[in-house]
């Protein structure tokens, strides 16, 4: 059983096998530390891999009402993942991590009041959920997003950022020089020191 868990979310139309080696690059740092990748619970529309919630016909009104009625099976995956780990009841011990549409159910888990998590890592999100906003106090979040991204603006996470602050939460964000929409080396090795501060308090 592990002592705490990192729930890495993966984009619209992917899978759990593209954020998975992440953690083979940070359990170094993190030996007693699960790293888990699952599928979204729903299959893309629009082609393979999966979805956390439809984005056909999505627009920036309609957004927040799909966002919600995904909690239930969203909510339902991290119950299951946490419960195989040995973490049931437990979610100060998680950590989740997500990009793009994952990175937009991260963030709603936290701001919805729902999961009262260790922290959250979003690349290249947004911050779509529906009012009221309730997150925990403090709570520790790590925004990261490149600055040439023609999928989801960078202004996303700008604006994610201070309404987090707004909110009382310890979010701290980066806008990465010439990155897209993807991961980079610099924003995985970030990524990696918020886990390990998140996990380990003043270590």
């Amino acid at each position: 059983m592990s002592r705490s868990l990192v729930i890495m979310l993966h984009g619209v139309g992917s899978n759990g096998n593209d954020l998975a080696p992440l953690g083979d690059i940070w359990r170094p740092n993190l030996p007693e530390t699960g790293f888990v990748a699952p599928d979204a619970p729903f299959p893309f529309e629009q082609g393979p891999g999966r979805q956390w919630f439809s984005i056909t016909g999505v627009t920036e009104h309609n957004r927040p009402e799909r966002v919600a009625a995904a909690r239930a099976a969203f909510d339902a995956t991290l119950t299951g993942l946490m419960a195989e780990n040995g973490l049931a009841g437990q979610p100060e011990r998680v950590v989740l991590l997500g990009f793009s549409q994952g990175s937009i159910m991260a963030l709603d888990a936290v701001v919805s009041g729902r999961w009262q998590l260790a922290g959250v890592v979003a690349f290249s999100g947004r911050l779509s959920s529906p009012a009221p906003l309730t997150p925990p106090a403090h709570l520790p979040v790590l925004l990261i997003h490149g600055a040439q991204d023609p999928v989801i603006s960078p202004q996303e996470t700008e604006r994610a950022a201070l309404t987090l602050e707004g909110l009382g939460v310890a979010v701290t964000s980066f806008i990465l020089p010439g990155l897209g929409h993807s991961l980079n080396a610099e924003g995985v090795a970030t990524a990696g020191r918020f886990i390990v501060g998140a996990l380990r308090p003043g270590q």
